[in-house]
């Protein structure tokens, strides 16, 4: 189980990805966009900059939605890999059955 501050923290940044996503894709896409003028770019920049700094999404860690843990995430599942293993291994998950040869 991972602390529950890091889990709290992860939460707080999601909500405020979502609160300025409209805002960092459009400024976003004028910072990229060739064939404006070199200032206008720049000061697209500046204000990407002006934002607060967990509401860039590259900063979300993925973690497990039961326990939290931030590595062997499967993002199909939502799932680390050893709570998927035990919730496959019990059945509760449609269409994963374990394999053996």
């Amino acid at each position: 189980m991972a602390k529950l501050s890091s889990i709290n923290k992860n939460e707080r940044r999601k909500k405020l990805v979502k609160q300025y996503a409209d805002k960092y894709e459009k400024l976003k896409a004028t910072a990229n966009d060739k064939s404006l003028d070199e200032t206008e770019r720049l000061v697209a920049r500046l204000k990407m900059a002006e934002l607060p700094r967990n509401a860039n999404p590259t900063r979300v860690r993925n973690r497990c939605s039961t326990t939290g843990r931030p590595r062997g995430y499967y993002r199909k599942f939502g799932l680390n890999r050893i709570e998927l293993r035990d919730l496959g291994n019990k059945g509760l998950i449609p269409g994963l059955t374990k394999s053996s040869w």
